[in-house]
């Protein structure tokens, strides 16, 4: 298994700790995009599914009590990875640890990993059925419960426009579980007119919007498409209407007690579920 190079830390201003300083996700896409991009995975299982997916840390920060942890997941890594670099490994007391990044740490863990290059969006959509397209969602939280949704409900890929928020950031990873990692995803641009790229995919993209000529959730499941893209936009204003036009169908989902929609993260989660297959 890898091997992992322990160093105690017990001050907070550590030159060596410069990735966790005051920790945001801005200073920290800012401070190493382009060249040494970085995202943070918050928690022992949040890291945990990072490591399964491949991705490569560039250290750990973590209080003493986490280290059995991190011993069994880097121990459980596939036989290739055995020739991978040592992990450096920051162990601080949890003090310190808030200290450190100006934050309580989430189950006393926390990784600065590399950032995979995005894959393209014909990659991402080979062999899918079902897909998610978020559109200009700017909430992190609502990018991670998406994903959520999606890992669980079996969605086979999402793909974020330009303008949406970043699943990477550490926020949207946290809300995730880890799930950003196992879900295939891409960004796609230029948009709204990478709908007719999944039109050339063989996708119906629906339109999760209210609109006078939408059909209902019930009625695209009676007679669902074999590839089926969702758009969902973003909070507030929803869909933009140039995207709504470009779109194959628009979808609304039937509601009651006075209640026009829902929260994108609610209605991506009903969507999924509606439309899971098998």
């Amino acid at each position: 298994m890898p091997h992992l190079d322990l160093r105690t830390v017990t001050d907070p201003g550590d030159d060596r700790l410069a990735d966790y300083v005051s920790l945001t996700d801005v200073a920290l896409r800012s401070k190493h995009e382009p060249a040494k991009g970085l995202y943070i995975a918050e928690s022992s299982t949040v890291l945990e599914r990072a490591l399964r997916a491949g991705h490569r840390p560039r250290s750990v920060l973590l209080a003493p009590r986490w280290v059995p942890d991190l011993e069994r997941m880097v121990a459980a890594l596939p036989a290739q990875d055995d020739e991978r670099e040592p992990i450096t490994v920051y162990v601080a007391d949890e003090p310190v640890l808030e200290a450190i990044t100006g934050f309580h740490v989430h189950r006393g863990a926390l990784a600065a990993m590399h950032r995979p290059p995005l894959p393209a969006v014909a990659d991402v959509l080979a062999g899918a059925r079902r897909v998610a397209v978020l559109e200009d969602i700017v909430d992190h939280t609502n990018v991670g419960a998406a994903f959520r949704s999606a890992a669980a409900l079996g969605v086979d890929a999402v793909l974020v426009t330009p303008r949406c928020a970043d699943p990477l950031y550490r926020r949207s990873v946290r809300v995730s579980m880890g799930t950003v990692f196992q879900v295939p995803w891409t960004r796609i641009e230029p948009w709204p007119d990478g709908v007719a790229a999944l039109r050339a995919a063989g996708f119906v993209s629906a339109a999760l919007a209210l609109s006078e000529d939408a059909i209902t959730l019930d009625e695209l499941v009676a007679d669902p498409p074999e590839r089926l893209a969702m758009v969902l936009g973003a909070e507030g204003h929803g869909l933009k209407a140039t995207t709504v036009a470009a779109c194959d169908l628009v979808v609304r989902i039937p509601m009651a007690g006075g209640v026009d929609s829902l929260n994108v993260a609610a209605a991506a989660a009903v969507a999924f579920w509606a439309t899971r297959v098998g």
